[in-house]
């Protein structure tokens, strides 16, 4: 019996170390670990033992004689991965590296800017460390985890178990939460940068790419024509998102359609939620005022548009893999047959599904992925959106092999009123910081704006990679604070106790990590009455109030917890 992965990576890499025999590949230090869609198992050398599903946090780790019918496509997809990369040379057990120790003794502390996995995971390198003494990380929103709460699609339930890493590291002794605090360009907000760097050795911003990016034509600006991070954040309850206007009944979308512009994962992802059957969707933690709209949505089918063709296709092939076993939604796949030839991993899957029978007469909402196809216009009447126009495209290949989309003549009109604009992530310039404006990045030598202030995750990269990607990328941040810090970085002239009665002058509604355990349990368990795993509660003032309620104890597994009593 082997183990097989079968969801993208989180890189914990707890697998990777609990495995006795070495068969977990890329492993931290190889080539690809940590922006490769996910680790793969080497059936020939996996002994079975277990150990790395007993070690995976998010329960990627399956039996291959457990796997559903759904699931077995991972079993040639691990193996293909040891079919380019055998890794003979391997050695019989996972080897740990020494620890680094600073040469300068500390204490010294850190700020970190943005409570997403970029910046939970930079703390956790952090803490690694014996001469850090303590790490602060700080969030305008009052909830932490960032994309893993407000951009994992609802019915991806094991992707957001990686939130049990994050309770991990924000129970180590050293580490404080200060949520709903904006770190802000002036003092009259609310805290500085300024403050910041007077009261720690290193700055850390991990504060992502919240923007989206423009399609650059017509009508984009219409009503009804939304971007993918909005749509994302109001059903995954970002508070910022909850008054977004959705047309999604008959009323204010009569053609019954939805159009979803670009074929990446986020693409997929908005695909299947606006859907997926309610019964499914009621069995998730989508936000209660977006799961109401959505009960009444008269969507029938969604067209998700890629420029170019399958085998360039941005999603990825575990994401196409669960979209393929989805038998609740048919999935369509519009694309010329002859470009559904490659033998690449996506070509083939898509093939397989282009020759599925599908029931024309089904009650089933439908999925068309419709490629080599890109919108040229948003059409609208009285300024809201009534369609799409769409030219059919014709692939050139360039001297380099990039293949390259070009749009013809044959241009048709899609009707809609609601166009979802999935392009690609944006990062915003971050007061205090420099800015370049054409990667929408802060510019930055692995991580290091200036001795002292840094950046991690896509403000510091670029909108690329996985959850997991982040913690490589942290990694790399760290050791560049390190270097710094074993150089000499000016001391800071306030303490850890100046630096909390700062941001209860200026934030006195600010949360600590005892409120937000409130806030989760009193979320958890207003769900758990309704039989979904959590309710979110969106309003701001609604999270201040239950986040500031009294404390009880309550067992979680074998461990005790603080939260909040209901």
């Amino acid at each position: 019996m082997a183990y097989v992965v079968t969801q993208s990576c989180c890189a914990d890499a707890s697998c990777v170390v609990a495995c006795p025999v070495n068969c977990i590949h890329p492993a931290p230090g190889e080539p690809g670990f940590g922006t490769t869609e996910m680790v793969y198992v080497d059936a020939a050398a996996c002994v079975g033992c277990g150990a790395c599903a007993t070690a995976c946090p998010v329960g990627a780790m399956v039996p291959d004689a457990a796997l559903t019918t759904k699931q077995l496509p991972f079993v040639d997809l691990n193996a293909s991965y040891y079919d380019a990369f055998p890794h003979a040379d391997r050695t019989p057990v996972a080897l740990v590296p020494q620890q680094r120790r600073l040469t300068r003794p500390g204490p010294f502390r850190v700020a970190v800017v943005g409570a997403g996995p970029a910046g939970l995971y930079t703390a956790d390198e952090l803490l690694k460390h014996p001469e850090i003494d303590g790490v602060d990380v700080y969030d305008r929103l009052r909830t932490p985890y960032g994309l893993v709460r407000h951009g994992v699609a609802p019915d991806h339930a094991s992707t957001k178990l990686v939130t049990r890493l994050f309770e991990a590291i924000e129970r180590q002794p050293r580490f404080r939460y200060f949520l709903d605090v904006e770190v802000a360009a002036d003092r009259a907000d609310g805290v500085t940068l300024a403050d910041l760097r007077a009261h720690y050795d290193a700055v850390v911003y991990a504060v992502g790419a919240s923007a989206d990016r423009g399609l650059g034509i017509p009508g984009e600006d219409l009503i009804g024509s939304i971007p993918a991070t909005a749509l994302v954040g109001w059903y995954n309850g970002h508070p910022d998102q909850q008054e977004l206007q959705v047309p999604l009944t008959a009323a204010t979308n009569p053609s019954g359609r939805a159009v979803v512009v670009g074929n990446g994962n986020v693409a997929l992802d908005v695909a299947r939620i606006l859907s997926r059957p309610l019964d499914v969707l009621e069995r998730t933690d989508l936000a209660p005022g977006p799961l109401e709209r959505l009960r009444a949505s008269g969507v029938r089918e969604v067209v998700v548009l890629g420029r170019r063709g399958p085998a360039q296709a941005a999603f990825t092939v575990p994401e196409l893999i669960g979209l393929a076993a989805l038998d609740d939604v048919d999935v369509i796949v519009d694309a010329d047959p002859a470009l559904l030839a490659g033998t690449d991993q996506r070509s083939v899957l898509l093939r397989e599904l282009a020759e599925r029978s599908v029931d024309p007469t089904s009650a089933k909402r439908r999925i068309v992925l419709s490629f080599t196809t890109s919108p040229v216009e948003i059409l609208g009447v009285d300024g809201r959106v009534t369609g799409v126009r769409v030219a059919r495209n014709e692939l050139v290949a360039d001297a380099d092999g990039t293949v390259r989309a070009v749009a013809t003549d044959d241009i048709r009109t899609v009707e809609t009123s609601l166009v979802v604009r999935s392009v690609g992530h944006r990062g915003t310039p971050v007061a205090g910081l420099p800015f370049d404006e054409r990667t929408a990045t802060v510019p930055n030598h692995r991580g290091r704006v200036e001795p002292g202030l840094y950046v991690v995750g896509w403000i510091k990269r670029g909108p690329v990679g996985f959850i997991g990607t982040n913690k490589t990328d942290a990694q790399e941040c760290v050791e560049t604070i390190l270097d710094d810090l074993d150089t000499g970085l000016p001391a800071p002239t306030g303490s850890a106790a100046a630096v909390a009665a700062l941001v209860a002058a200026r934030h006195p509604r600010s949360a600590d990590l005892a409120a937000w355990q409130r806030l989760d349990a009193a979320e958890r368990e207003r769900g758990a009455r309704a039989g979904r795993p959590r309710a979110k509660i969106t309003d701001v003032d609604e999270q201040r109030s239950v986040s500031a309620g009294p404390v009880a104890t309550r067992r979680r597994g074998l461990l005790r917890r603080t939260v909040s009593a209901s």
